[in-house]
Order: C-alpha cells, then structure tokens, then sequence
C-alpha cells in the first residue's frame, strides 16, 4: 500500500507542477522532473514528433545531464526512421486497435532482432553512461505527439514491468499538462495578436514598452519607438474595396516585420486601423533611425499604397526624461503628425527636429490624438 501511495502523491504532484506553468518550457520540465523523481531516474527528457520533418526533437533534458547534453537544446533531433519503435508503437499498433504503453530498455540489451531491441537507443544508454529507461509514448487529441524517456545509471535496478505502466499513467497526466498549456498559449496569442496582419496588437505594445521603460530606469537600456501612419488605405478602401484595402495592410505588415527583423528583439505591431509601429530595446537611435528610413523606402514600393509616414522617438536621442510611456509614444506620434504634414518621404525624429518637442505638449487638434493613452505619469 505503501508504494501505491507513493506512486499516487508522485500523479499529484506531477498534475499540480504542470498546471503552475505558465509557458511551454516551463510545462516541459515540469513534466520532465516530475516523471523522474515519480520513476526514481537520475534523468528524463520530453521529446515531440514532428512528423513533417520526420523526426523526434528533444525538448527538454532534466537531471543529471551527459556531457554536450543541454537543458532545452535547440537542435537535438534524431530521425524517426534511427527509432523504427516511434512509428511502430505510437502509429501502427496503437492505430491497429493496442493502446500507447510504455517500454523498457537497458544497455545490457538482447540480442539485435529480439521484440523490443532498438540499436540506437541501447547505444546512446552506453555512450551516456545509463543503464536503462522506459519510454512512455505522449498521445494528445488523439494523435501520437511525443514521448516521455526516464532513465537510470547503471548499477541501479533497472526498470521492470510495474514501472512501464506506471509511466503510461505519468505520460497521460503529462498530456493533459501540455494541452492545457498549448490552450493557454493560444489564447494568450489570441490575445496580444493582431488577427488581420499576424503581428502584436496594441496590448501587446502597451505591455511591453511598460517593461522597457522600467529597464531604461534601471540601467539606461534605450527604447525607440517607431510609430507608422500608412499613406492611401482610405483611397483604396473607397475605389477598389475593403478586401484589396486589407492585402495593403497584409503587405505592409510584412514589410515593417522584415524591417523590423535588423534590430534584435524588436516588437512590430498594428496599433489599428492603417497605424503602425515598432518597439526597439537596446539598439542605439542612429540604428533605429535607419531601420525607419528602409521602412519608408519599401513602403513607397508598394503596388497600391502611398507610402508610409514615420516618426521616431527613442531615448537614445535628446528628448528629455522618460517617465512613462505614455511620454515616448506622444513624442514618436508627434513626429509621425509631422512627417505626414510635409509629406516626409523619410522618417521625422524626435529630438533632432525641434518642432516635435513642441508638438508632443501641444497637438494640433485633440482629434489628432486618435488613440487613448493610458495616463500613468
């Protein structure tokens, strides 16, 4: 009775970590950890199948690691066709009507063409000092999506019949952890996406810029924000229709991501309607400022379009104490208003035309000021 209780409060406490994560890698290693200490291994690791690349992709290796082997590695991968057991267990019998149960190997393997016998995984026993594991395949709606691998040193007793099922039981829990982080993951990209473009929407930009101007206080990290104003969306709209009025916005949105793509970490955004913009942190402003110009230069390109007016403001350049970002987004609208008045063909900023400064304070018309800033400072 007592290993059975063991073995319940180890379920539980797998559930309960899985269910605290709140990212995909967090989900991981969760489920990882938990199914070692569960299984007394000294190391597990969580793989997905990818089926297109047919391949199996380790995504997180937990515990006492080899030596090359990392905690989330970003190119551990092994064809499927090395672990002819991945297509056969989780595909064909399982489809067949057999349910997914999990498996044990050792390095002190039998002999090559017996039930069970994988080459490749008796050899990467040896080669990493293991002396066995259980493999417990990962089903999620419906489909194979992974496995679960927990193995042992050698010298330890090596895992019996008791323990493979007991690790199909532990790859169920870890199923249902993973779908309930891929559920919160999607809502969360629901939530901060725009659904037109593909890009963050202005949730998104209002979260981040929080958290960059918090690192600008802390240790003067600067923050550009290039703010855009698509020229000839309402013509389009108006003349061709609101579907072409949409590719011009798809297109543009393109254009601002591969742009944006040159200064590491940068946020590209729809704010709404024909608006735009970029968030850089860390990037100096002469590199921001030439990113705008390229911007500029491919939007004029566009079949359809009339360019794109731009504004920059970054703490890099001579615009004041930035105490919130209400601050930095009046000033990169403010030079935005300005490029658009001249009919700038490249980007107006801040701090380097005296007339922003200026305009941030005092706009034009309170119906300039379109979108509602949050008034934190």
């Amino acid at each position: 009775m007592g290993g059975e209780d063991a073995r319940l409060r180890a379920v539980v406490s797998l559930a309960q970590a899985m269910a605290a994560a709140h990212t995909p890698r967090e989900s991981w290693r969760a489920a990882a950890l938990g199914a070692r200490c569960a299984l007394g291994g000294n190391f597990a690791a969580l793989s997905v199948w990818e089926r297109e690349l047919g391949r199996l992709r380790v995504l997180v290796n937990a515990g006492e690691r080899a030596h090359g082997e990392e905690e989330f590695p970003e190119d551990e991968a092994y064809p499927v066709h090395q672990f002819p057991e991945i297509t056969e267990f989780l595909h064909e019998r399982w489809a067949g009507g057999g349910e997914p149960n999990a498996w044990v190997e050792t390095a002190a393997a039998p002999p090559e063409g017996d039930v069970g016998y994988c080459h490749e995984r008796v050899t990467a026993l040896r080669r990493r000092g293991r002396g066995c594991c259980v493999v417990a395949p990962i089903v999620l709606h419906g489909r194979a999506w992974g496995e679960l691998y927990v193995a042992r040193p050698v010298g330890a007793p090596v895992f019996d019949a008791a323990d493979a099922d007991f690790a199909t039981v532990l790859a169920s829990v870890a199923a249902a952890g993973i779908a309930q982080t891929e559920r919160l993951e999607e809502v969360r990209r629901l939530a901060f996406t725009d659904p037109l473009t593909g890009l963050a929407n202005r949730r998104a930009v209002d979260m981040r810029l929080d958290e960059a101007i918090e690192r600008h206080r802390a240790d003067g990290s600067v923050v550009s924000l290039v703010v855009c104003d698509l020229n000839g969306l309402k013509r389009v709209n108006d003349t061709l229709g609101h579907e072409v009025g949409d590719r011009l916005l798809e297109r543009f949105g393109s254009v601002l991501s591969l742009c944006g793509a040159k200064l590491p970490g940068a946020l590209s955004a729809r704010l709404g309607g024909d608006e735009f913009c970029l968030l850089s942190v860390g990037p100096g402003a002469d590199e921001v400022v030439a990113v705008g110009d390229e911007l500029c230069l491919r939007a004029g390109e566009l079949e359809l379009g009339e360019g794109v007016a731009c504004g920059v403001a970054s703490t890099g350049d001579p615009i004041g104490p930035i105490v919130s970002a209400r601050r930095l987004f009046r000033l990169a609208d403010a030079a935005q208003y300005r490029a658009k008045a001249a009919r700038s063909a490249k980007p107006v900023v801040a701090g380097r035309d005296g007339a922003v400064l200026r305009l941030a304070e005092n706009p034009p018309t309170p119906a300039h000021d379109r979108r509602r800033f949050r008034g934190r400072g």
